[in-house]
């Protein structure tokens, strides 16, 4: 089982050598003697929990917390506080720029491990609350929320890099006759088997596929050309039709089968993240007018 990670920040080695030794048999430890060399350590490493030195020349501890809850990436890592200030006046000022508790000097072995113990498990429990916020219930996918929130920062990456932004919006064909002829039931286990197969395809880490809404989904593929996109629609189209669901109410097959709409941008700026938007809802609007079952491509 990995160890929860720990970053000790204090240009003292002798506290450093005494926070390691209490912490070391139960968490992996990271070291940073100044604020600076903390922040950068950041950039390339995960931790769980931040012990900061308020005491340091240069950038004191105040000013890194204050760094580190301004940086998205790194402002939910709690910070305990490490100081040798035993004053209302300090605990008051740590709170205000972020800090989630305070542990003095000289150090209690056991306090040191309860406080820390207690706000990673503090940590993870959020993590977990906030990941279960970003996911559909039913199909385990990202849900309408991380969707709108990825494709807003992926837009803006794009914007910046002027590189090309594709989407791909996917709905089951005449799914509302699955439901009135199957049920309920049968029909959110629908969803669920074409979420599943849709999701096992091969998938960047910056690809985002998400439950769009009822029977919709959405595919967010940076730095992706429209014809890239349309292959990976059509081995979308594939592995759903693998699947051989039943439809017999279906107008287009006796199986379940997508419609799909793809829309691509290159981004430079001029342009707005609800020309995509309503691009890929009009390129999905005329595969169905189209007859369903079937890939549009609209041209921006």
């Amino acid at each position: 089982m990995n160890k929860n990670t720990v970053l000790i920040v204090d240009d003292t080695a002798a506290n450093i050598r005494v926070l390691a030794g209490i912490l070391s048999e139960e968490y992996e430890i990271l070291i940073a003697t100044s604020g600076k060399d903390a922040l950068h350590l950041l950039e390339v490493e995960k931790v769980d929990l931040i012990l900061l030195d308020i005491m340091m020349p240069e950038m004191d501890g105040y000013k890194v917390c204050k760094a580190l809850k301004e940086n998205p990436q790194t402002s939910k890592i709690p910070v305990i506080f490490v100081t040798a200030l035993n004053s209302a006046d300090a605990e008051i000022k740590g709170l205000h720029v972020g800090a989630v508790d305070f542990i003095t000097k000289p150090f209690n072995n056991v306090v040191v491990q309860a406080r820390v113990r207690t706000h990673i498990k503090l940590y993870e429990q959020s993590l977990l609350l906030e990941e279960l916020a970003r996911k559909d219930a039913l199909t385990g996918i990202a849900n309408r929320r991380e969707y709108d929130e990825r494709l807003a920062m992926e837009y803006n990456r794009a914007k910046r890099s002027r590189s090309e932004l594709s989407l791909i919006m996917m709905d089951i064909d005449f799914f509302k006759k699955y439901n009135d002829t199957y049920g309920h039931g049968m029909g959110d286990e629908c969803l669920r088997k074409v979420a599943k197969a849709i999701n096992s395809l091969p998938k960047r880490v910056t690809d985002l596929f998400a439950r769009y809404g009822g029977e919709e989904f959405m595919l967010i593929l940076p730095e992706t050309s429209q014809q890239q996109a349309y292959k990976i629609a059509q081995g979308i189209q594939k592995v759903v039709r693998i699947l051989a669901i039943e439809h017999k109410a279906s107008d287009v097959k006796s199986y379940i089968t997508l419609s799909i709409g793809i829309a691509s941008l290159y981004l430079g700026e001029d342009q707005t993240p609800l020309r995509l938007a309503k691009a890929v809802d009009d390129a999905l609007y005329k595969a169905k007018e189209n007859g369903r079952d079937q890939i549009f491509l609209e041209e921006i």
